[in-house]
């Protein structure tokens, strides 16, 4: 769980610190360090947003009753995967023109004004933001509420990923973003699995979908959950030891299909001329 978290508060957190970083340093080069403060308060406030969506999120789970804390704890996973899912993609393609087009909206909010360079930075620090509250609920959910290992995750990879961008900004390091991205899109596709077969459970306990004592496994013996090996996998890939049929369908077949494409090799457009 710790690590799973940390690898999404990394991505997620590096996510949006280059995103800050880039807005930061255009306005710097173009001289236009006036406008530095309203950045910082539309990064505040989607940081704000972000905090607040968690919160209430975690109290309302706590008024239901326990079919209703399933049904929630279920959707809210199918939706961070959904979010995960597209992120990984998202952030595969757009790696390259991320900057110019940041550059671009940040230009024209200029000439509009200081409440669109705010906009601009809470549209895309808050995308992010709420990705993350949602699945730190989701990682919440899975942990069962008793532990304090989803925050612990999430602030350290977080931190890392401020650090990182910081030492980029400054060029005191160098990193090849492309390589990173897909290194850490393979893991989370993984994770994400993960997290799909855990909503697929939680539906389960509900009554929502069927199948729940029908098992597709029990290694309880050989896996025991309270191991040290038996936590790793949980923490890294929410592995359960006993797992039903429709869970681990869901898992091999998120893994199976989502990996393919993600490393499926780009297209190269040739132009052809005669």
């Amino acid at each position: 769980m710790l690590v799973s978290n940390g690898l999404i508060g990394l991505r997620e957190g590096l996510e949006a610190a280059l995103v800050v970083s880039i807005l930061v340093a255009f306005l710097v080069r173009t001289e236009r360090r006036e406008a530095l403060r309203m950045v910082w308060v539309g990064v505040a406030v989607a940081i704000a947003l972000s905090i607040g969506v968690t919160a209430v999120l975690l109290y309302a789970v706590g008024q239901l009753s326990f079919k209703q804390q399933e049904i929630f704890g279920g959707v809210a996973s199918l939706v961070a995967v959904v979010f995960v899912t597209w992120m990984i993609f998202w952030m595969r393609s757009a790696a390259r023109t991320i900057a110019a087009e940041l550059r671009d909206k940040l230009s024209d909010a200029l000439r509009i004004g200081p409440l669109a360079v705010a906009g601009v930075a809470f549209l895309a620090v808050a995308r992010e933001g709420l990705e993350t509250a949602v699945f730190f609920f989701s990682s919440v959910q899975s942990a069962g509420g008793g532990t304090a290992q989803p925050l612990f995750g999430f602030l350290a990879g977080i931190t890392l990923a401020v650090a990182l961008a910081w030492l980029l900004y400054r060029g005191a390091i160098r990193l090849d973003l492309s390589k990173f991205f897909t290194v850490t899109g393979v893991l989370l596709v993984f994770v994400a699995a993960g997290v799909l077969a855990y909503g697929v459970h939680d539906l389960q306990e509900a009554g929502i979908l069927p199948g729940l004592h029908t098992l597709a496994f029990d290694v309880s013996d050989q896996i025991p959950p309270d191991s040290w090996y038996g936590t790793l996998l949980e923490g890294l890939f929410n592995f359960s030891p006993v797992t039903s049929v429709a869970e681990a369908t869901a898992w091999v077949a998120y893994v199976a299909i989502v990996l393919t494409l993600f490393l499926r090799p780009h297209r190269v457009r040739t132009a052809v001329t005669q």
